[in-house]
Parts: structure tokens; sequence; C-alpha cells
């Protein structure tokens, strides 16, 4: 149950340290585009914080957006759960079973009432409560008691966020997003199937240090990391513009890295930062291991057709110029994806991070 000490009396206990803290929060601020200044506030606040209160529901879901949480990097699901917010709640981490995990929820739910983040993976079944129900209530009844004493509500996966596979069509279940019923509390939806665990992270740190949700967009997503579509940050789009695609999984241009549009990857209507953060530590991502973009934290993405057809919408203005590039020759291509590049580069340097090094004032 929460903890009554500071969390930065908790980091210390644990041997954390404050340029490890801070390390953590130069990347959460990076990740959310927040300016450096950020930083040090961030630090601060959390370190005068006590540890937070947070209730995990799970309805109809896969438990993949809970694999997803434990591979955090950075934090790690321990030091997440261990230092930095008290998991109250959780069908599947949670030690307790039975009558005493349902006292547990019910103790946070009244200890920490209007103070509580409630986080839910799955789509609610409205077809029938006993399509899907815990401890003998239903997931709709669940969610309503859940939600009347949090402070926001964090929508984690796309069958939260917008009812993802339980909804496809024909939806048996009648299965709705937390977002059909839930209207008087901040809500925030953090789509993917699953989703990236460090966006996950970055938005509890931003809602802990600034007791806000971060800025969303039309879909109540974070702009920091569906700002911008799969496509335009991904590093095969030169060959987009290029005019080179693979037109295989097996042939040269598959060999040769080329754009895999051909191939029904679903990168120009997708956002997401799956491109930029990628996963397992930013080792890899979807498209780099030589597969397509599913489209996955859009909605109704198992409705919008096959996996593998390329996308009905024409290809961009920029493709009529890869055409004309090609047509002109390699040396018109290459002096395109240069421009890229320099582009690219231009960028990462206005947003680059400080070093705890600079923040520390140290050289």
């Amino acid at each position: 149950m929460a903890n009554p000490a500071t969390l930065g009396e908790t980091l210390a206990e644990r041997g954390i340290t404050r340029r490890q803290l801070l390390q953590f929060c130069s990347l959460a601020a990076a990740w959310l585009a927040l300016p450096a200044g950020a930083v040090r506030a961030m630090a601060s606040t959390l370190e005068r914080l006590r540890r937070p209160s947070v209730i995990w529901l799970s309805f109809q879901e896969c438990t993949g957006c809970t694999e997803s949480l434990t591979r955090a990097d950075s934090p790690s699901v321990e030091e997440l759960i261990l230092e930095r917010i008290s998991l109250d709640y959780h069908h599947t981490l949670q030690a307790a079973s039975g009558k005493a995990a349902e006292a547990a929820r019910d103790q946070a739910m009244a200890v920490d009432k209007g103070r509580y983040l409630l986080l839910v993976d799955g789509s609610v079944p409205l077809g029938n409560p006993g399509y899907s129900t815990i401890a003998g209530v239903d997931n709709r009844t669940m969610l309503a008691q859940a939600a009347a004493g949090a402070a926001a509500v964090i929508a984690v996966g796309t069958c939260a966020a917008f009812g993802g596979l339980p909804m496809a069509a024909p939806n048996p279940t009648g299965a709705v997003p937390v977002s059909a019923l839930i209207h008087d509390k901040p809500l925030i939806n953090i789509p993917g199937c699953p989703p990236i665990p460090a966006v996950i992270v970055a938005v509890l740190a931003h809602f802990l240090t600034f007791g806000r949700l971060p800025e969303l967009d039309s879909q109540h997503r974070p702009r920091a990391f569906y700002g911008e579509s799969v496509h335009d940050r991904c590093y095969r789009r030169p060959f987009y513009d290029r005019g080179l695609f693979a037109e295989s999984f097996d042939d040269e241009g598959a060999r040769q890295g080329w754009c895999l549009f051909k191939l029904g990857c679903k990168g120009p209507t997708t956002f997401n930062a799956c491109a930029t953060l990628k996963w397992n530590g930013g080792v890899s991502f979807p498209i780099q291991s030589g597969h397509g973009c599913l489209g996955c934290s859009e909605a109704k993405f198992w409705d919008n057709g096959s996996f593998y057809a390329p996308l009905s919408t024409p290809i961009r203005p920029a493709m009529t110029q890869a055409g004309i590039a090609l047509a002109a020759g390699a040396a018109a291509g290459a002096a395109m994806a240069a421009r890229t590049r320099r582009a690219r580069e231009q960028a990462k340097k206005a947003h680059r991070p400080l070093t705890v090094d600079e923040l520390e004032g140290t050289p």
C-alpha cells in the first residue's frame, strides 16, 4: 500500500543517486519534447513526491500490454513498481489473489481517493456482463467504480484506446474503448499492440511532475509520441523518396533495405514513435526487422483490409519527385537523400538533450 516516504527518500534507500534520477528525467524530457529547463523541475518534483498509487485493470486483452511494460528498460519494471510508483492492484503482477487482492483494490481506492492513477488495458464488453468478469464484477461496473476516485485515466494499448481486436467486426462481445464510458475524468490514450513501454513510463512521469496530462491530439494521444507518422520517422524514407521499393520479402530490394510500401506497410497512415524509440532498449522495430508496419496504433486497424495489401491512397507528391529523380539518374536521388539526412541532423541538433554533466554543471 501507499508508502509514507517521499520518492526521493525511497530512491536514496535503494541506492539510486540524484545523478541517476537526472538521467531518467533527461530521457523522459527528451521523449516528451520538453525544454531542457524542465529536467531539473521534473527531478525536483519527483524527489518530493510520495509514491503515487496506481491501479491497473485488465479487461478484454491478451496481457501483451503488461508484457510490454515489463520490457521497459529505463526504468525497468522493477524500478517502476518498487521505487517510483505504488502499484496497488494489477491482475497479472500482484502477488495477492482472491479476496485479499480485491481488498487491496478497495483500500487503495479509499485511502488515495482523488489522487491515484487508473491504468486500463483491454476493451470493455457491453453485449453481456458475463463476457468478462473479475471477482464476480463485470468490467463495466469495475471501471466505473475505479474511475470515480481516480485523478486521471490512462487507456494502455489499442484495445483500451480504440477497442482493438475484441471490437473487430462482427464485434461479438459488443466491445467498446474506455473513452466510450469515461467522460468526466482526464483521459489519455496510449495505443499500440502493444504500446511502447517508454511511452507509458514517460506519460506517468509527466503526470506525476506537472499534475496534468501532456499535450494530446484529437484522439487523446500524446502529441510528443503520436505527432508524426511512422513513415516520416522511418530510416527507409529516403528509399521511398527515391522510388526504390521491395516487390517481395526476398527480392534484391528487400535485401538492400528498400521501402516496404508496396508490401503493405501502413507507416504513411500510422502515427507512433516506433521508428525513433524502437523496442528492447532501442534495438529494433518491425520495419527494421524487414516487415511492414501493420498500423496497430490506429483505430480499427484489424478491419482495414489485408496487412499485406498496399495502401489504396495515392503516393504523395514526394513519389512524383522520386520518379523525376530516378529518370534523372542515381546522382539526383543521392542528392535528395543527402538533403533528408541534413534535415534530420539539423532537427536532432535543435532538440539535443543536455547531458548529466551539463545538468550538474561539471565540465
